[in-house]
């Protein structure tokens, strides 16, 4: 296949899949409203189960699931008939999928949730299948076509699988009001983790933070500056309040034989720029690139809580 050949055969397959998710949402229907339901309502967990494509498709369903707010897990068929059905309790719910609704391997699962009456959702392709008969509820995909060219390879049923377990999961997300701070606690490792990192769990805080009070000389100044290692210093009023900072940049500005015995007062810049600790550090860090700081203090009704140094954000890996 030459160059042309390559691209054109890629773009055959993405507009066949594209058109057939087109097709499944238009499509939708009760079947969608009634899984949403049962999956909102469950005591339990969402058991997701399918045998070859079906299953890898079935293991990333379930893992969504749970990382935004619905438990679930999957089992796989042929384990399932050698000890996991006991996995499976009376208040869960079963999502099998199996698009020709044929597949052996899940006969057990059938049986086990009839056996005991656990509902049992199915995602096929043909309602006439052995699945979709022994099912509580049937997600029956409209007619399409597979992206291989002798019609045979699951490839546009696994994506409209893949995608319909995300329609499910994300209204699922949405009737629960899952928020991000939730979604944090399910992903706390990794590049996702750093993304909902907020200020306050990256701050120095407390005896860390470089603060001194109005009326201090720039000598003293200096040593608590050059002790905290942070870059600045806060000043404060009598009430504790925030009213200005010392950088390094201000100290180059005053650079004079007479500055150690200046008061902080007249090297501070008054009214600097500060942010909340419930700020998401990822915020912090493009408002520091916009202010073209390196730091930034966290505040509480005027009161420093915090001081937030770029280092830590680059140590949390959040830039």
């Amino acid at each position: 296949m030459n160059k042309e050949e390559i691209i054109k055969q890629g773009q055959y397959v993405l507009d066949i899949e594209a058109d057939a998710l087109r097709k499944v949402s238009n499509a939708l229907d009760d079947s969608f409203y009634d899984a949403v339901q049962l999956m909102y309502n469950t005591k339990g967990r969402v058991i997701v189960t399918g045998m070859g494509k079906s299953g890898h498709v079935g293991k990333k369903i379930a893992a969504t699931l749970s990382s935004v707010g619905t438990p679930a897990f999957f089992v796989h068929p042929a384990e399932a008939s050698h000890g996991d059905l006991g996995m499976i309790t009376k208040n869960d719910i079963i999502l099998a999928l199996s698009y020709s609704g044929e597949s052996k391997e899940l006969a057990d699962i059938i049986a086990y949730s009839r056996r005991f009456g656990i509902k049992l959702i199915c995602m096929v392709g043909r309602k006439d299948s052995t699945l979709a008969r022994s099912s509580d509820l049937v997600i029956c995909y409209p007619k399409f076509e597979e992206a291989c060219s002798f019609g045979m390879a699951p490839t546009t049923s696994t994506t409209v699988s893949l995608a319909y377990g995300d329609a499910l999961a994300m209204t699922l997300l949405e009737m629960k009001g899952f928020s991000k701070e939730q979604y944090k606690d399910r992903h706390p490792g990794g590049k996702l983790g750093a993304m909902l990192l907020k200020v306050k769990e990256l701050m120095a805080k407390g005896d860390d933070m470089p603060l001194v009070p109005a009326g201090t000389k720039m000598s003293k100044a200096l040593i608590e500056m050059t002790q905290k290692s942070l870059g600045c210093l806060g000043i404060t009023d009598a009430d504790g309040s925030l009213i200005g900072v010392i950088t390094d940049g201000d100290l180059r500005r005053n650079m004079a034989p007479d500055l150690l015995n200046k008061d902080v007062l007249q090297v501070m810049t008054k009214n600097p720029k500060t942010i909340n600790g419930d700020m998401l550090a990822e915020e912090a860090v493009r408002l520091m690139n916009e202010k073209e700081i390196t730091n930034i203090f966290v505040v509480k009704d005027n009161k420093p809580e915090g001081l937030l140094h770029i280092h830590q954000c680059l140590r949390a890996g959040v830039v």
